[in-house]
């Protein structure tokens, strides 16, 4: 229930947000276009006239001069943007989410009763009636028959007040009647409208609670909100995903970037009077490619700030941010999303670093991220970590679908048999392994070879077959183990996952740690099924 109400809230308030952005961006589209078509009449109206009159001909010439002007103001202001302003536009904002925002505003529905309604026919008044036959004439004093004939008439008259009076006792009580049920019907509708305004606002305090437990699917939600109420002055069809681990602390995410065409290629535009035709100056490949590579680590420092600035349950450690773009491989023709950066940050590091005065690009290359080497040539780099190796068969305690798998559980394995598992998936992947040693806590270290020519080189390989937190001592003895045995690379696996410290301590080392997850992933990889249940705590 509370994972249903949750992505019915989340998808709201994802969709009011992109709504939101999407209205803004309209109606800023629409206030330059009807400022452009503006421009445009003027323009052309003095276009016509510049042959009739010295001033308009000048004008013209003033008009045209203006729009080289603007169109070079506003690349500039937008090209200045991309490439200085993405993370100062962050910092004038509080990331954290405001619970009681995510809640609908009420507005009941309006009590009021149609004046149309509450109009009643006049009474019909007897005296009206009697007047209108008029009083008795002079023959009725003579004439008997003429008196009686008046008679007939006032008594036919006395009917009809009688008659309309009937008829006006009943439309009054009908509209009465009328009223009575429009305002019970109103009465409805608000009760309706409070019992759903309650149930919308009961389901963020769910939410809420939900998300201060450490929810997994909460906190992911949380982040989702977070990032979609981030707003850029210049946006682009962005798109994210999440993978947020409890245990570790851990949040991943794959961030669409905006592709290199987002950079204004313009330089400057100078109308040349000579031609009257606006000519175009454009900016130099290398300014380009900076700027873009400026935008492409401003987004992911931004991003990464905006979530840990947010994380007001404290339930965020690590970061791992994967920046991708959507583009077509012009070798087939097919669409392909190559990540361009990968990092990996802790929230302790993170914070020691001052976002207003920092080099977007230095600062990433100090965090020891993972940067494509020509980021115009979309150049892919190795991400830290695979969304794909988010691997939901990863639990922390038995139920009974888990216990109807077929699968076989890697905690179930003795040492030798979890030994002989990770040395064959590494031989299955292409490395030369040689088994080495069992440890007494279950893991195996093994020593491997990569027989790529100026690439590859001596693996050494831990694996830890553990139900709680890796710590970084075992990053560190791993470490050792590599500078006593001259290995050009250390992997770590482990049926559990990693702290914060581990990886700070391997990102600027050449060590990889899997964790259980991504154990399971790569084993899919080469034909293996798997699972990994932690045994009951005792």
């Amino acid at each position: 229930m509370a994972r249903s109400f949750t992505r019915v809230l989340v998808s709201a308030a994802r969709a009011g947000a992109r709504a939101s952005r999407r209205y803004e961006a309209a109606q800023r589209r629409e206030a330059s276009a009807r400022a452009r078509h503006q421009k445009q009449l003027e323009r052309e109206y003095v276009k016509f006239e510049k042959e009739n009159a010295k001033r308009a001909k000048q004008e013209y010439l003033e008009l045209r001069i203006e729009e080289a002007l603007e169109l070079t103001n506003e690349d500039n202001e937008k090209f200045f943007y991309l490439n200085s302003g993405i993370i100062n536009e962050t910092l004038r904002i509080d990331d954290t989410i405001n619970f009681e925002t995510l809640k609908p505003k009420y507005k009941a529905p309006s009590e009021e009763i149609p004046e149309g309604m509450l109009v009643f026919p006049n009474e019909p008044e007897e005296e009206t009636f009697i007047n209108s036959v008029g009083k008795m004439p002079i023959w009725g004093y003579l004439f008997k028959s003429s008196k009686q004939i008046w008679i007939d008439k006032i008594e036919e008259a006395e009917s009809n007040f009688k008659a309309a009076y009937e008829k006006w006792k009943s439309e009054v009580s009908k509209r009465k009647n009328e009223i009575e049920l429009y305002k019970r019907e109103l009465q409805e509708i608000k009760k309706k409208y409070d019992l759903d305004f309650q149930r919308k606002c009961q389901d963020v305090d769910d939410f809420k609670a939900s998300y201060l437990s450490g929810d997994e699917e909460s906190v992911s939600a949380y982040v989702s909100i977070v990032l979609e109420n981030s707003d850029y002055l210049f946006d682009w069809d962005r798109d994210f995903k999440l993978a947020y681990n409890k245990d570790a602390g851990e949040l991943l995410i794959e961030f669409k970037l905006p592709n290199i065409d987002i950079i204004p290629n313009v330089l400057e535009y100078k109308y040349i009077k000579t031609k009257d035709v606006i000519e175009e100056k454009f900016r130099k490949k290398a300014d380009i490619d900076n700027c873009y590579k400026n935008l492409v680590t401003s987004l992911a420092i931004r991003t990464i700030h905006e979530v840990i600035e947010a994380d007001q349950g404290g339930f965020i450690s690590v970061v791992i941010f994967n920046g991708f773009v959507e583009t077509i491989d012009k070798a087939n023709g097919k669409t392909i999303f190559p990540i361009l950066l990968s990092i990996s940050v802790s929230k302790d590091e993170f914070a020691n670093i001052n976002l207003s005065r920092v080099e977007p690009i230095q600062c990433i290359q100090s965090l020891s991220a993972k940067i494509s080497p020509s980021l115009s040539g979309l150049f892919p780099v190795k991400p830290i970590k695979e969304f794909s190796m988010v691997d939901k068969r990863y639990v922390t305690e038995q139920d009974i679908v888990s216990s109807l798998s077929n699968r076989p559980n890697l905690m179930d394995l003795n040492p030798f048999e979890f030994e002989n598992l990770v040395t064959n998936l590494f031989s299955k992947m292409g490395l030369e392994t040689k088994q080495t040693r069992s440890s007494k806590d279950g893991g195996i270290d093994a020593v491997a070879f990569d027989l790529r020519p100026v690439l590859g080189g001596k693996i050494v390989i831990q694996a830890k077959r553990y139900k709680n937190l890796v710590g970084v001592s075992a990053v560190r003895d791993l470490y050792g183990t590599m500078i006593n045995e001259g290995a050009t690379k250390g992997i770590l696996v482990s049926t559990s996952w990693y702290g914060a410290d581990a990886y700070t301590f391997s990102k600027d080392k050449p060590i990889e740690l899997i964790d259980g997850s991504g154990l399971l992933y790569l084993l899919a990889q080469i034909g293996v099924e798997a699972e990994i249940i932690m045994p009951d705590p005792i």
